[in-house]
């Protein structure tokens, strides 16, 4: 493992971060009704596993070469990209938020999940991979629960 910084990992978090700002400006009607209701135990591991994969991904070491697996992680982040165009142009409801990319559920949960944990196993980095862990056991169980009570 090289703890390098990594071109690759700020490209998948350009990636993640930019349709999530525009999210944070445009969230789906009733959102505040629904994330009162979140588990503690899952916004707590959500939050840790950001701020790990933020690093960890960072400095992950990727000297670029093309890869499956490098290949199948930006494939999924730009299906990431896709789901957010379609719910931007939707009329934005927490249905629209939870519904289905072609056949993926919870793409906005998810598609970044799996394509970071793609990322520390393409580089090796054990740390990157139990932060996704940690981060897609608190993310997706938050938004599983938001889909469930919609």
């Amino acid at each position: 493992m090289n703890l390098e910084f990594s071109f690759v990992g700020l490209t998948l978090l350009i990636m993640l971060f930019v349709p999530n700002i525009l999210w944070s400006k445009y969230p789906p009607k009733d959102y505040k009704k629904y994330s009162k209701n979140e588990n503690k135990l899952f916004l707590t591991l959500e939050r840790i596993g950001q701020v790990l994969v933020v690093i960890f991904s960072l400095f992950c070491g990727v000297t670029f070469s093309l890869n499956l697996i490098l290949i199948i992680a930006f494939l999924l982040m730009i299906l990431y990209e896709i789901y957010w165009i379609k719910y931007f142009k939707s009329s934005r409801t927490m249905h629209d938020m939870y519904s289905s990319l072609l056949f993926i559920p919870l793409p906005g949960a998810t598609l970044p999940v799996f394509a970071f944990l793609l990322l520390g196993i393409y580089t090796n980095n054990i740390f990157l991979v139990i932060s996704t862990i940690i981060l897609g056991i608190g993310h997706i169980g938050i938004h599983l629960n938001h889909k469930m009570e919609i």
